[in-house]
């Protein structure tokens, strides 16, 4: 009877801990992440390889402060894509909805809650961020 009692108790806690809700911060990352995946299966994927040509090439990084003029810029390119059959794929519908609500995330939900890192624009296209000038004059700073 014991041991029925202490795996109860054991599991209850398990829900309890599971069952935290997401916070703002962990919910954008997710989202993020889902984005990325998807973007990279829309672009391999036979059905929608042509319409996702006419997106530029995007890294997502949500501690860049260009992400909002990068979610609202594909949000726009993705309402008008050049043929309606490419609007009305279910796959680039679904993209299209979790962009929009990254977006609405990170300038509503969580304004002011997320810190950005960089301003660097091209990070956002190439994937890699080079440092601000202030890093670069505090390591110069530091070597002194």
């Amino acid at each position: 009877m014991k041991l029925v009692w202490g795996l109860v108790v054991i599991l209850t806690l398990f829900f309890v801990v599971n069952s935290a809700p997401p916070t703002c911060y962990s919910r954008v990352l997710t989202l993020n992440k889902e984005i990325m995946e998807s973007l990279e299966k829309l672009q391999k994927y036979r059905r929608t390889k042509h319409c996702m040509e006419v997106l530029p090439k995007m890294y997502l990084d949500v501690h860049n402060s260009c992400v909002m003029t990068k979610l609202r810029d594909v949000i726009y390119i993705l309402e008008n894509l050049p043929t309606p059959q490419c609007r009305e794929k279910p796959r680039i519908i679904g993209l299209k909805r979790k962009i929009r609500s990254l977006y609405t995330i990170i300038n509503k939900v969580c304004y002011r809650d997320l810190v950005f890192f960089t301003d660097d624009c091209d990070a956002l296209e190439t994937g890699h961020s080079t440092p601000r000038q202030g890093e670069e004059q505090l390591q110069l700073l530091k070597e002194r």
